[in-house]
């Protein structure tokens, strides 16, 4: 039965092309986006300090119950489809997950090299939690046991290679119609953007569409080649669940 309004929690990993993704499904007519509901709850749970912190608590708020409610209620404006790009970072075990069961939710994952490659160009160093891999595939284990099916796992390899293909198959996994709309949109910033876009979103802002994937020459120290073989079994544990056209 499909949830109304449809809510899908898109959980990603840092580093993906879960940004990307959110303005595929909101430049359709039918669907409002939020982007990163827990961020502020995350950064002021743990005093963790990311770029413009006290910025993205102030506005986006950090009281987890209302936060919650946002999610599990109606999309923004009715909308049929209410989306949200979540980091599984952001869900931290003091969270109850009763409401998890009222989203629609899917998995967003992408190779543990390139992900520490592209974080620590950022942030410079990285560790395995700040990664998620060991946190989405808790959370995804926890939504089988919970629904009792596997959820939509995207592989963004995959996904790159053919984005028209993979975004029909999930739309019909979710029971939504296929919006060619999807494939591109208008360059620059959105409003629905988190206020930290202009710590990270420089080359989605840039975008009007999905880019070719492209393999890259990875350079990691020892230090972050650990760290990637280490979040390897996380990985593979949702890359064999992936979602196929």
């Amino acid at each position: 039965m499909q949830l109304k309004p449809l809510r899908i929690a898109m959980w990603s990993g840092p580093r993906n092309i879960s940004t990307a993704l959110m303005r595929a499904w909101e430049n359709r007519t039918d669907c409002a986006v939020w982007d990163e509901p827990l961020y502020g709850y995350y950064l002021k749970a743990t005093g963790i300090n990311h770029p413009g912190a006290a910025e993205i608590i102030a506005e986006h708020g950090s009281d987890p119950a209302e936060i919650i409610a946002r999610c599990i209620g109606e999309s923004p404006g009715g909308e049929r489809i209410f989306y949200q790009k979540h980091m599984t970072v952001h869900l931290l075990e003091a969270l109850e997950r009763g409401w998890l069961d009222r989203l629609a939710n899917c998995f967003l994952i992408r190779e543990p090299e390139p992900v520490i490659a592209s974080y620590t160009a950022v942030r410079k160093q990285a560790t395995l939690e700040d990664t998620g891999f060991l946190q989405q595939a808790e959370l995804f284990e926890q939504v089988v046991e919970m629904s009792g099916e596997i959820p939509p796992v995207i592989d963004s390899r995959e996904f790159l290679l053919d984005p028209e293909a993979m975004l029909r198959a999930l739309c019909a996994r979710l029971g939504a119609d296929f919006d060619p709309a999807m494939l591109s949109w208008p360059a620059g910033p959105r409003d629905s953007d988190g206020v930290w876009g202009k710590y990270w979103y420089e080359s989605v802002w840039q975008s009007t569409g999905f880019a070719p994937y492209r393999e890259k020459n990875l350079r990691l120290d020892v230090r972050e080649r650990k760290i990637a073989a280490s979040a390897r079994p996380y990985y593979d544990l949702l890359f064999q669940n992936r979602l196929r056209p």
